[in-house]
């Protein structure tokens, strides 16, 4: 016998079905996608040599593992993009409570946050070889660049946006600042953190790959600059693909990782 309500059944299997809806549409939209580009190239609808076709994409992939590059590239960007990932993203965390630390010292830094935040990271390309070299470290600092600036933006807002009502009550019980920071701040800004995860690994993706075009010998980003100078459309394309299954891969993970925290902090969102 169920020991849920009448009401809660029904509103699980609402819930339920929510879900089903989405995981189908989503599933629907991509098949749909992808069977609508392998008809118009087979029929000629549009050029197979400019736009390829998830078959010729399929092969290029297949091509690669028979030639062991694959993992080669894909490992060397999954690496790069997961230690800028995890820099940038403590960098946002530790210089956002930094600056909800100190009010005075953020309103010093922020428009300089602004303007690093917006300065075209691209074009700082030749300077950031100069400076770091051509090599992986000039990758993780274009990596760096576009998604730390952001992180700690966003979660400075969050942090200082925290509701007053838990500051004030934590006030009022002579609560140290530290205190107020780890048991109100924090807690309250989970949702806000991992919303801030999720950007920052599609910016970390950005960062590397724009970084790959520059320097790399190796790499995702090194094989769509290649397949583009020898015009290998498959091999662009594929590498955008592989990239997309990435980054969508790490989403997942991330959004894994807020469902456990919410189901073992009793939440039931």
């Amino acid at each position: 016998m169920s020991t849920f309500s009448k009401e809660h059944q029904v509103f699980l299997k609402k819930r339920k079905w929510e879900r089903r809806k989405v995981l189908f549409f989503r599933l629907f939209i991509l098949i749909f996608f992808l069977g609508l580009w392998e008809l118009a190239s087979s029929q000629g609808w549009i050029n197979s040599f400019l736009a390829s076709s998830p078959r010729l994409v399929v092969k290029t992939i297949l091509e690669l593992l028979q030639s062991n590059d694959l993992w080669q590239h894909v490992g060397i960007t999954v690496f790069e993009t997961l230690l800028s990932f995890f820099i940038a993203t403590f960098l946002g965390i530790s210089i956002g409570a930094l600056l909800w630390w100190n009010p005075t010292l953020a309103k010093i830094i922020d428009p300089y946050l602004t303007v690093c935040n917006s300065l075209p990271k691209v074009a700082l390309g030749p300077l950031i070889i100069i400076w770091v070299g051509a090599s992986t470290h000039s990758i993780i600092f274009m990596a760096l660049l576009i998604a730390s600036f952001l992180s700690i933006i966003d979660i400075y807002q969050a942090f200082v946006s925290t509701e007053e009502n838990y500051i004030t009550l934590m006030r009022s019980f002579h609560a140290t600042k530290r205190q107020i920071f780890m048991k109100a701040v924090l807690p309250s800004n989970f949702e806000n953190i991992i919303k801030s995860l999720k950007i920052n690994i599609g910016m970390s993706f950005i960062g590397v790959i724009m970084g790959e075009l520059l320097v790399s010998k190796k790499g995702l980003g090194y094989l769509i600059m290649y397949g583009s100078q020898v015009f290998n459309i498959n091999l662009v394309i594929s590498s955008v693909f592989l990239l997309g299954l990435l980054s969508f891969s790490f989403y997942y993970l991330i959004c894994l990782f807020e469902k456990r925290i919410q189901k073992k902090n009793g939440s039931t969102e």
